[in-house]
């Protein structure tokens, strides 16, 4: 009896699986056929700069769209993973704790997946729904940037040129250093970026930039490093944590963008970088023609003895912002002939990152304290 018993199981369990076997074959079948209907559809207007990938619209907004699912998506994954974790916490009080921070990290990554989708389409319809593919042209850029075609007279990149910005307890400091790097077949200088808080290194960038012969200033690509100390530790070293927002011309998808401009036009909007859902900085032009006194908005938190040093009526003002951040996440930069960049304002919360140094201009050793 228990022999036939187990025979019986044996057979009712080899119907079940020919019965599920069947059922997916069907469903893989119908999945099939949606795809090879969709790809159908796709292939259709696959020339066509209103294909329906992302939604109607152009391509900006599909792109917008798209990025929209992409960023749904991995909230979701990333709560998967947040849920593994916590199932393999032993404490019960802990574990469900666990369980409640994953569904609110959800709960934010979805409001930001919304708040990155509406900072794309605003954005879209200061850039037009164009393609983004710009003109990449090696014989467009200098190669040798002791003999520049036309510097940049707001972003100067001398080679040794030195600035060193402060803000409370953190202080950044930029070189232009005597490095190249050919990206995509054009020479770029290599700009070292760091950051330091408390006099200890948080942040160590090396930025790529190519300048164009018409002054325009690429960005080509970052190495970013992000550092972080522990207690405890014998000796205590910076230890690597992120080299997120790193990005590079040609990889990936990745694409240059204009830094800043050679000639500026009030009101002109530009990509600074595109790195899909990773670094999309964005940049308007605000004012050409900036000293203070001259407007009241742009003179917020701006510091007039700065400003009065560097500034006679020819600054460039700008509003940088990210469309993978929140839309109250962006910051007034200005620029002063033959200086450069001088100051960095963040409206929202009224921190003011200044130039306190630089070691290529005489206005250097009057620069103000902040």
């Amino acid at each position: 009896m228990t022999k036939l018993h187990a025979v019986t199981n044996t057979q009712s369990r080899t119907r079940f699986d020919l019965g599920a076997w069947r059922f997916l074959a069907i469903l893989m079948m119908v999945m099939t056929a949606v795809c090879l209907m969709s790809g159908s559809a796709f292939a259709q207007n696959g020339d066509d700069d209103n294909d329906d990938r992302g939604g109607r619209g152009g391509v900006c907004s599909q792109t917008a769209k798209l990025l929209f699912r992409s960023c749904g998506f991995e909230a979701q994954d990333d709560f998967f993973k947040a849920q593994a974790i916590c199932l393999n916490v032993s404490d019960q009080a802990e574990r469900e704790e666990c369980f409640a921070d994953a569904a609110a990290d959800r709960s934010e990554g979805r409001q930001l997946c919304g708040e990155q989708r509406t900072g794309r389409l605003d954005t879209c319809k200061s850039l037009g729904e164009n393609r983004y593919d710009p003109d990449f042209d090696p014989a467009d850029f200098d190669t040798d940037f002791t003999n520049l075609t036309q510097p940049n007279l707001h972003f100067p990149l001398g080679i040794g040129s030195r600035w060193e910005y402060s803000e409370g307890d953190e202080s950044v400091v930029v070189e232009v250093l005597n490095k190249t790097k050919l990206i995509a077949g054009v020479t770029c200088i290599v700009v070292r970026d760091q950051v330091f808080e408390a006099g200890e290194l948080v942040e160590d960038t090396d930025d790529w930039f190519a300048q164009a012969k018409n002054g325009d200033v690429w960005y080509c690509g970052e190495q970013t490093k992000e550092s972080e100390t522990f207690a405890g530790d014998n000796p205590q070293e910076p230890e690597l944590v992120s080299i997120d927002g790193s990005f590079k011309a040609g990889r990936d998808g990745d694409k240059p963008g204009i830094l800043f401009l050679g000639s500026p036009t009030p009101g002109e909007v530009y990509r600074q970088e595109f790195s899909l859902a990773n670094a999309e900085d964005v940049a308007e032009v605000l004012s050409t023609t900036y000293a203070f006194g001259s407007n009241p908005e742009l003179d917020q938190f701006v510091p007039q003895d700065l400003a009065e040093l560097l500034c006679s009526g020819n600054c460039v003002v700008t509003k940088d912002f990210s469309t993978t951040s929140g839309p109250d996440s962006f910051e007034r930069k200005y620029y002063a002939p033959g200086i450069g960049l001088f100051l960095e304002v963040k409206p929202n919360s009224g921190i003011a990152v200044q130039l306190v140094d630089c070691n290529f201009d005489l206005r250097c050793a009057s620069l103000p304290t902040p």
